[in-house]
């Protein structure tokens, strides 16, 4: 293998510290810029996948630091723009150098090797980028380690691209919060129409990963914040099932339902991911039971024949919305065709029971998990939930401009004592009829998987009034209760035909193969998604 010379390693670092000396520029009003088309060294980066890009990087057409500070100076062409990104990891593009040096003396370490992986902002790194989830209140936390499943990236081999912008406290503070805004970041926007919505609340993670400013994208899940935002906007993302993928080092809501994901433009990359950050961690006890199934390689899994001979039901009760029904019924009919038994209006017998207990449960876990996570990161921030109250009322200006915090104040009042029995009612009812639902519909059915559409297509943007989607529909929410898996994949587009659409895949714990497998087959039958236009509005037709 060729070594890298000190000179070269001087003259890359140079160049590096050239890229990422400088700050993302401020926050802009939407508009559609000139978009140049993400192609490296003749490599079209949206078609790509970690796997070619390995085979790119190991004959030397690529490299870790071209592809690194290819991202670096999209970022700061779009972000302006698109809001998705709140900070470059200044050590992005040296990581990238260390990974061509390692990969040309020993070779490539696996599909993430020298792989830029942007991290939501609640993703906790020992480094000098900041984990805030969006709030000026953790500015300066300082983490005195890296969260399990980075410790994991890095040990692959990936570049730590830098943070992504989210839902500030990933939706979690505010009944009338705008998805995709954060105090620091401000209001992430669709990059398929500027002024839609970007779901969240990983939502710049899924926008990086449309807009092509990172290869892959790490976000969190605790009630579809993996599943809209991978929907709108045109994305792949697994909701692993919980325990599979430590917490550890992640700002938290609930430790029932709370999980990271990779979020990817196709479900090759989802599946690179996924292998590389599960574990079983003594920092996460809920890792423990997952022990038989850390070792597994999605990638190997994927086959483009796996919905052949397989028996999947369709569940219409998340709600209703003309465009997603569409898609639905066309996805429906591409199964058949695929080789897959449907069985439509599946019953999710008593999984209402479970959407009504679960926000009481969420407001006391969160008082409890959030008190922990504060007591247990240095750095000068607020002591408890209380100290981030204060300081959100002492900063409205900067905080709360859009809406308020009713979510903080109300878990406030609880005692977050996880022994008070009117809690554990209310999870106990949440978790076991959500799980009961789901088993009984696979096993009455002889189901492998059960499918829905993920939600409707992206809502205007309207900050003053926040969320307010036309017809919202979601499929994500028995899964998420129930802390099982959830696949989303690219289906369709609204009547305009501009609007992502997906369609997810979730079955029983620890099913994550399956899911994946047919995620990438229905995907390799279809090709749904197409790159975004940046589009300042919708078309008028």
């Amino acid at each position: 293998m060729k070594r890298l010379t000190r000179a070269s390693a001087s003259a890359l670092l140079a160049a590096a510290l050239a890229l990422v000396g400088t700050a993302i520029p401020a926050p802009a009003e939407a508009s559609t810029p000139p978009i140049a088309a993400p192609v490296l060294n003749g490599v079209d980066l949206d078609k790509a996948t970690v796997l070619s890009l390995q085979e790119d990087m190991n004959a030397l057409r690529l490299s870790s630091v071209a592809l690194t500070a290819f991202y670096v100076a999209r970022i700061r062409t779009l972000n302006p723009t698109l809001h998705a990104v709140l900070e470059v990891n200044p050590n992005a593009l040296v990581e990238a150098i260390a990974s061509d040096a390692h990969r040309l003396r020993y070779g490539s370490r696996g599909p993430l090797d020298g792989i830029p992986v942007l991290l939501k902002d609640n993703v906790d790194t020992a480094d000098s980028e900041h984990t805030t989830a969006g709030s000026f209140a953790l500015l300066r936390d300082r983490p005195s380690r890296d969260a399990t499943l980075v410790q994991r990236l890095r040990a692959a081999g990936a570049v730590i691209l830098g943070k992504a912008n989210m839902s500030e406290w990933a939706n979690f503070r505010s009944i009338h919060s705008s998805s995709g805004w954060s105090a620091r970041g401000g209001q992430t926007n669709n990059p398929y129409v500027l002024d839609r919505n970007p779901c969240g609340s990983s939502s710049g993670s899924a926008v990086a990963v449309a807009a092509n400013l990172t290869t892959v994208a790490i976000g969190t899940e605790t009630f579809g914040s993996l599943m809209c935002p991978g929907s709108v906007n045109g994305d792949v993302a697994i909701k692993p099932t919980v325990g599979l993928v430590s917490r550890a080092g992640l700002i938290p809501i609930s430790a029932q339902q709370d999980t990271a994901g990779p979020v990817t433009r196709n479900a090759t990359d989802a599946a690179a991911v996924l292998s590389v950050i599960q574990s079983v961690d003594s920092r996460d006890p809920a890792t423990l039971p997952a022990a038989p199934y850390v070792g597994r390689n999605y990638v190997s899994a994927l086959s483009p024949t796996a919905l052949q001979g397989k028996r999947i039901g369709v569940w219409r009760g998340g709600g209703h919305n003309p465009d997603a029904d569409v898609v639905l019924a066309a996805t429906i009919a591409r199964l058949r065709s695929l080789g897959a038994t449907v069985v439509d209006n599946v019953d999710l017998s008593g999984v209402d029971a479970a959407f009504q207990a679960q926000p009481f449960a969420l407001i006391f876990e969160f008082k409890h998990e959030i008190n922990a996570y504060l007591a247990n990161t240095p750095g000068q921030h607020p002591a408890d939930l209380a100290g981030l109250i204060d300081f959100n009322n002492q900063h409205a200006d900067t905080e709360m401009p859009y809406f308020q915090q009713e979510i903080f104040e109300v878990s406030q009042s609880t005692s977050g004592d996880l022994t008070d029995p009117s809690y554990v009612q209310a999870r106990t009812t949440a978790t076991t009829a959500a799980r009961t639902a789901i088993d009984t519909a696979l096993a009455d059915n002889h189901l492998d998987a059960l499918l829905a559409p993920t939600t409707g297509p992206a809502w205007l943007t309207t900050l003053q009034t926040g969320d307010n989607p036309t017809n919202p529909t979601s499929g994500a929410g028995p899964a998420a209760i129930a802390g099982y898996p959830d696949v989303t994949v690219p289906a369709g587009f609204d009547h305009t035909n501009t609007l992502p659409i997906g369609i997810n895949f979730f079955a029983g714990p620890f099913s994550e193969p399956t899911l994946i497998s047919m995620a990438y087959a229905y995907e390799q039958a279809t090709h749904a998604r197409r790159a975004p236009l940046f589009l300042s509005t919708l078309p008028t037709l």
